[in-house]
């Protein structure tokens, strides 16, 4: 929830501000390709050991992807949009919320499902690398000790989760368009 809220208005606030998304979106393309795990100590270093430095984790791994691919979504929106809507006197959070949203869900669907994937990846490394507890931490412990069955649990269960909440998000990805039409 944490890099959906916060690349969601990360890519509208760019993606409305045209000069400002030129400049940006080459810095967003560069941290994007940038290995997140060499943040990692950095993480840790500022939230310690615990929940809170896999949920850090977890979102700078979703929140960039998910952040482009909304700035792309807003910059795609037909000019005309926007002059209807100053035409009609709209302000800024009407704005966003009658027009910007509604053109641009469909890319933002498809950011998400790519957020989703990287944000899980993000937290189970985190978990695996630095953690007490969690199914990465179950995953390298089932490694370290040779434990065949749990690995065999584990990984299978992560699978289905992933590939269950990305095909609802594949989906709605392919509905949308039919209710746009």
């Amino acid at each position: 929830m944490i890099a959906v809220l916060g690349s969601f208005s990360i890519g509208m606030t760019l993606g409305l501000h045209r000069l400002s998304g030129e400049v940006a979106e080459p810095i967003l393309v560069s941290l994007y390709s940038l290995p997140k795990i060499t943040l990692y100590p950095l993480i840790l270093l500022i939230f310690g050991l615990g929940m809170s430095a896999k949920v850090a984790f977890g979102a700078i791994h979703g929140i960039i992807p998910v952040a482009i691919f909304t700035l792309g979504a807003v910059r795609t929106i037909a000019p005309v949009y926007f002059k209807t809507a100053r035409v009609l006197r709209l302000s800024k959070g009407q704005l966003i919320m009658r027009v910007v949203m509604p053109a641009a869900v469909p890319e933002l669907v498809s950011g998400l499902r790519v957020g989703f994937s990287l944000t899980l990846l993000g937290v189970l490394i985190g978990e695996m690398f630095a953690s007490q507890r969690g199914l990465g931490y179950l995953v390298m412990n089932a490694i370290g000790t040779l434990d065949v069955p749990t690995m065999m649990a584990v990984v299978p269960m992560l699978a289905i989760v992933a590939v269950i909440i990305s095909a609802t998000l594949l989906y709605v990805d392919r509905r949308l368009p039919d209710r746009a039409s």
